[in-house]
């Protein structure tokens, strides 16, 4: 049996994705820094016979993710599928002319340093498994920057460039590395970006493997406006 590592763990998209992947038959790693919510998600896990466990990590400290996903492989199975989708905070999205260097600081911690100490974590194992996938997801902002929310647009096109090397550097070896932009709200009455329509799309991507960018609704083109 492997493990669904996912890395954000909570009550909206964590816990409809955490459900899609258990009820495939995997093993759930629930990692965030709350044990309370933590225990919050392995009991509605629970009542669907999902083997799940949480694991106290905090994005923005690289020694404990480490830490958390060698023990998720260790007590629950190798890590077959890792899935990156903490929340940013909002102090992250500042205007653009009222950032500063510093304030990128934590940005690019949580959103470039988080995903590749995740990935160096978890990608020993997915070579002795002989497969893997490595599941990002992001913002419109990472592909459409917007001036409102400068940190997350810096720092998630960083994320982005990073995860497509990957998808491209890993292919050969039955590793698959995908990323899903959610432009809209995630919400429970949403057509397109309710939580339970994202966990399938992210199952999908797990499955079949296809390309790179993937997303949950079409973005609008900025340059499209009605008088």
């Amino acid at each position: 049996m492997t493990t669904f590592a996912l890395v954000g763990a909570g009550p909206g998209l964590g816990l409809a994705a955490a459900r899609r992947f258990g009820k495939a038959g995997h093993t759930v790693a629930l990692l965030s820094r709350s044990i309370q919510n933590q225990d919050n998600l392995m009991y509605e896990l629970a009542q669907e016979d999902i083997q799940a466990r949480g694991f106290t990590a905090d994005v923005l400290d690289p020694a404990s993710l480490t830490a958390a996903l060698h023990e998720a492989a260790d007590t629950l199975g190798a890590v077959e599928i890792l899935q990156f989708s903490p929340v940013p905070r909002s102090d992250f999205m500042k205007p653009v002319l009222d950032t500063t260097a510093a304030d990128l600081d934590d940005p690019l911690a949580f959103s470039v340093k988080g995903p590749v100490t995740c990935v160096n974590a978890v990608l020993p194992g997915m070579r002795e498994l002989g497969r893997g996938s490595l599941l990002f997801v992001n913002g419109g902002s990472a592909v459409r920057p917007k001036g409102t929310v400068a940190g997350t647009s810096i720092a998630f096109a960083a994320e982005s460039a990073y995860a497509q090397m990957l998808h491209t550097a890993l292919a050969p070896e039955n590793i698959h590395a995908a990323q899903l932009i959610v432009p809209g709200a995630i919400s429970p009455d949403s057509a397109t970006s309710s939580p339970e329509k994202l966990a399938e799309l992210l199952y999908g991507l797990h499955t079949d493997r296809t390309g790179f960018r993937h997303y949950a609704e079409p973005m609008p083109d900025p340059q499209d406006s009605t008088p």
